[in-house]
């Protein structure tokens, strides 16, 4: 694997976990009652613990895409 195929695996790599980021957000911002019924189905939630749990998974998911995929694209841009 070549470092021009690993910056373009890493590049779409973000925008694919981005794009699917701001669905999440906007699925928990425009349909949050559809959603948190759907999700009491199966789980007993309150709407706060509902709202923290997607909040904290928000969060997360952010700092995965940010240390896996979008430093070391900028790594590899500066280095090479």
């Amino acid at each position: 694997m070549t470092i021009d195929t690993l910056k373009s695996f890493l590049l779409y790599s973000s925008i694919i976990n981005i794009a699917l980021m701001i669905f999440w957000l906007i699925m928990i911002v425009l349909l949050h009652d559809f959603v948190y019924k759907a999700h009491t189905k199966f789980f007993k939630l309150s709407v706060e613990s509902f709202d923290t749990i997607h909040y904290c998974g928000m969060g997360l998911y952010k700092l995965g895409i940010f240390f896996f995929n979008v430093i070391p694209y900028v790594v590899l841009l500066i280095v090479g």
